[in-house]
């Protein structure tokens, strides 16, 4: 009691050291369990990038119309210039910025799950490459951490190699959000961008593409070991014409972030999902993980499995500017097998058995 009485007579006296030195003498009671702290941090980290994710481009449409009605029209008009200004920088190789990459909440997230990033190959800074990157997933959580943050050691895996993750163009049509994400090397999926990264910005460019995209997501549920690639044969033909190399990447675990309610084909609701898809550019699933104060509850909080990302080994790819329909085949199907055996070498490592296989859709 009388350490307690010490303390609080030290932080009432005011100078910086007796603060600190008085909150030193506090017994340990006081204080949260770290492992409980760095939990909730954890929680929090992954949290803003969902909600960032799913409602920062909206909410910040809607205040930019909203100063336009107040007395800080202003400040929205001189933005709204701006952004007209800067509207094709996405396209243009993006403005990423390595202190937020190297953001300390990137590597919360990272622990949250854990995420990690396994290198099978060297990759040249001479080269250019093109990740295909298997399962999409709801929310590509093992795509971003490891590609467009530094929080599972990217950069110093792959020296001389700059990684671009590529997503929705539709995204980088929203104030703020499209500033977000391109400080992170985020760039369009579209052709403009993924051509200037692999022409016009010099070697040791690695453009990530999810290959399976918002298809893909509509089947992805816990134990899925599926890909949607059978018919993706747009990036093998990109890579042809641009002389870049194929390089197979494959997370274990990134299916399990998240249960979803999966519709039977031929039903209502399974064709509304379809629908939206064609005109959003993306799925609306309809999933949950855990819930934020309780873990056995349901909210938007994804369970905290282990995501492991294995980039395997490049497939070296001649430059065809006008490649045939075999030629593009050919390296459709190497890419193919080159994934698979990546596949069944690690699977058994990361929590599968010997006779779960890949399946190709």
């Amino acid at each position: 009691m009388k350490t307690i009485l010490a303390a609080y007579s030290g932080v009432l006296k005011g100078t910086g050291s007796s603060i600190l030195s008085a909150l030193q003498d506090l017994p340990l009671v006081f204080w949260p369990c770290r492992s409980k702290m760095e939990k909730h941090l954890q929680v929090i980290s992954v949290l803003q990038w969902v909600i960032s994710f799913l409602s920062m481009g909206v909410a910040c449409t809607l205040l930019l119309i909203y100063m336009f009605c107040t007395d800080c029209w202003l400040i929205a008009a001189i933005y709204t210039a701006w952004l007209i200004i800067d509207w094709n920088t996405p396209k243009q190789g993006g403005r990423r910025s390595s202190w937020v990459r190297n953001w300390t909440v990137w590597t919360y997230f990272r622990d949250y799950f854990p995420i990690r990033l396994i290198k099978t190959h060297n990759l040249l800074p001479s080269r250019n490459y093109i990740f295909g990157y298997h399962p999409h997933g709801i929310f590509c959580f093992g795509a971003f951490c490891n590609f467009g943050t530094e929080a599972t050691g990217f950069s110093k895996k792959f020296p001389g190699i700059r990684p671009s993750l590529a997503t929705l163009a539709g995204n980088f049509r929203l104030p703020v959000l499209r500033d977000y994400l391109m400080s992170g090397g985020i760039c369009p999926v579209n052709r403009h961008s993924i051509d200037y990264l692999l022409s016009r910005n010099g070697t040791g460019n690695a453009v990530v593409i999810v290959v399976g995209g918002a298809a893909e997501s509509l089947h992805c549920t816990p134990g899925m070991n599926a890909v949607t690639l059978k018919n993706r044969k747009g990036f093998v033909k990109l890579a042809l014409q641009k002389g870049s190399d194929l390089v197979p990447v494959y997370s274990f675990g990134e299916n399990d972030a998240y249960k979803q309610v999966i519709f039977e084909e031929g039903t209502w609701w399974r064709a509304l999902q379809k629908r939206l898809q064609k005109i959003l550019g993306f799925a609306p699933c309809l999933f949950h993980g855990c819930g934020l104060f309780f873990g056995n509850s349901w909210g938007i909080v994804p369970f905290c499995n282990p995501i492991t990302t294995i980039v395997g080994e490049p497939i070296t790819v001649p430059k065809i500017e006008d490649p045939t329909e075999e030629i593009v085949n050919l390296y459709h199907a190497m890419y193919i097998k080159s994934l698979q055996c990546l596949f069944d070498k690690y699977k058994t490592r990361f929590g599968l058995k010997e006779s779960d296989v890949l399946y190709i859709q």
